[in-house]
């Protein structure tokens, strides 16, 4: 299927060919297309947006033009200064330096030039506010919410979004939308929101049987297919790439599998890899990732590692060497009636006042407060040589509160979720420690010593609530600190939590311009990669939310250009 301006004559040449749909590969693709190239993208799926549909759609862009014209404005230094404290001996200045000075024009052209418009961050802090350079926001931006029907036909093409972090396929917004969805037994402004939104989605799913009112990463896939389609870029789903064309020395397309055979498709300009990494390659993960046997992404399934395996085919360096090879993110399996199980993120619940994690020991690992990928690292550390295993321990007065895990807060039910096994409850802590096969010692002991200074919003142990983003994660309304509270009356509540990822961070070698390398270090001519399909420009680190559709949009754009011909940009302030 292709998008309605594609012409039967346009299928098998074009100036830029792009594989894969991703915010990588549909931001080059954009680009390319502005800037006057005939572009074709080839999905594997059925379906766009790849991980990107499914993600929260934060995109971490320093300095971009709505924090600018908020009044944050802040020297190019500051957030260089911040990624180096952060990447250390991982911190590659060259890349760096691209994408801070690309991301900006980024923001900006899509902002400008096409149906692709943002809403700020200009409350959200880095994660790691005790480094020199952290920002305290204005440094991330998200798409707009979207109204499907604007995509007509094109709709049917829009990756659904996944089913265990939707309220019945409802995608719900952090910022106000999702403070509005977790106060409103407390709120009746947060009550009449709620009401709308899910009445107007309830409607929508009886008459398209779909969500349309679009946010997130599925709100950013459809303004970017929008935004392709208005400039006749050529969209081919069921087309997975098996084997890039070599020509003269140089990229000159692909071949494609399609429903009715292979064909090969031909690219002036080259081709851009955006396939969505290997978090589904077995092999791979098992070779690269800690507790492999454990491990639960969140990637699409298609992420197989196609883009990788043609790059390595022509010569390709690929980069294993960062610090984390995955984007970590703790995750707990969900249990359905079908039978099949599901992969929920724990994102949010974990940084509220009254919730601790431990091991099978009994004892806390970590600031449960900190960015995702701390938790899973920490775990990891603690865990070696054992099973990565984890347990996130509360009351029942907690879980109608906040929620846990794909446990709605109240009004909605919690006795589903007791029964199929996904919580365990118990009216004391040994017997909840007993049930999970944790220390029922340990784990009293540990709650002991939560408890005596929890009381006085104290967290001796790990600090927790002492920085910005932390504090962002808890609850103002719990005083003195947002982040800390006892752990008291019963019933009580775990939830087992295992090592999982967003996708890779290790990836193919891409210089400045992204331009995938070989091994001696020189571009291969014609080849390009975005998103996950690159070693990430953060180290394997994770500084800021936002920091995977940050660079992937960014080295996108980067590459769009380049294709083009069109020369490196000057900083915002150059």
């Amino acid at each position: 299927m292709t998008s309605e301006a594609a012409g039967s004559e346009s299928l098998n040449e074009c100036d830029l060919l792009v594989i894969g749909s991703g915010a990588g590969g549909l931001s080059a693709a954009v680009t390319a297309a502005h800037c006057g190239l005939k572009v074709i993208v080839a999905e594997k799926a059925p379906v766009l947006g790849g991980t990107t549909a499914w993600a929260g759609g934060w995109i971490f862009a320093p300095r971009n033009p709505l924090a600018r014209r908020a009044g944050i404005n802040e020297p190019y230094e500051k957030p260089k200064q911040y990624l180096k404290g952060v990447l250390g001996n991982h911190f590659q200045e060259d890349r760096v330096d691209a994408f801070l000075r690309h991301a900006p024009h980024m923001v900006d052209f899509f902002e400008t030039h096409t149906s692709l418009q943002f809403e700020p961050g200009n409350h959200i802090p880095d994660t790691y506010g005790h480094i020199e350079g952290a920002g305290t926001g204005g440094r991330s931006v998200i798409a707009a919410p979207y109204d499907g029907r604007a995509l007509g036909e094109m709709i049917h093409l829009l990756r659904h979004p996944l089913r265990e972090t939707t309220f019945k396929g409802l995608t719900i917004q952090a910022g106000a939308d999702l403070r509005a969805f977790m106060t409103m037994m407390q709120s009746s402004a947060s009550f009449l929101h709620v009401t709308k939104r899910v009445t107007k989605h309830f409607w929508d799913l009886a008459r398209h049987k779909r969500a349309m009112q679009l946010r997130n990463g599925s709100a950013l896939i459809a303004r970017l297919m929008r935004s392709a389609a208005d400039r006749d870029v050529v969209f081919r789903v069921n087309s997975p790439a098996r084997r890039l064309i070599v020509e003269h020395g140089r990229i000159a397309g692909a071949e494609i599998e399609t429903p009715e055979g292979v064909e090969i498709i031909r690219a002036a300009q080259g081709v851009v890899l955006a396939t969505g990494g290997f978090t589904h390659d077995a092999a791979l993960v098992n070779e690269l990732f800690p507790a492999a046997d454990l491990h639960r992404t969140l990637a699409v399934p298609e992420a197989t590692g196609d883009g990788r395996r043609m790059a390595l085919e022509v010569g390709a360096a690929f980069d294993a060497s960062l610090a984390s090879p995955g984007a970590w993110c703790p995750v707990s399996e969900v249990p359905w009636e079908d039978g099949t199980k599901g992969v929920f993120p724990h994102i949010i619940e974990r940084g509220k006042p009254g919730i601790i994690a431990v091991t099978r020991d009994g004892k806390r690992f970590c600031n449960e407060g900190m960015g995702y990928h701390d938790y899973v690292t920490a775990l990891l550390e603690k865990t070696r040589g054992q099973r990565a295993e984890s347990w996130l321990i509360c009351t029942v007065a907690f879980q109608r509160r906040y929620g846990l895990g794909i446990s709605r807060p109240a009004p909605l039910p919690l006795g589903p979720w007791l029964r199929n096994g996904y919580l365990v409850q118990a009216n004391t802590i040994e017997d909840l420690a007993e049930a999970c096969g944790i220390d029922p010692l340990g784990l009293r002991a540990t709650i002991a010593e939560w408890n005596r200074f929890a009381r006085q919003g104290l967290d001796p142990l790990f600090q927790r609530g002492s920085t910005p983003y932390q504090r962002l994660q808890g609850d103002p309304a719990q005083q003195p600190n947002p982040c800390v509270a006892p752990i008291e009356t019963g019933p009580f509540l775990a939830l087992r939590v295992v090592p999982g990822s967003f996708g890779c961070f290790a990836g193919l070698r891409t210089d400045a311009k992204s331009r995938v390398v070989d091994t001696s270090g020189n571009p291969i001519p014609g080849l390009f990669a975005a998103g996950t399909d690159t070693a990430n420009v953060m180290g394997g680190f994770y500084p800021a939310g936002g920091i995977n559709i940050g660079p992937a949009m960014t080295f996108g754009y980067i590459a769009g250009r380049t294709a083009a011909g069109l020369p490196a940009q000057e900083d915002i302030d150059g």
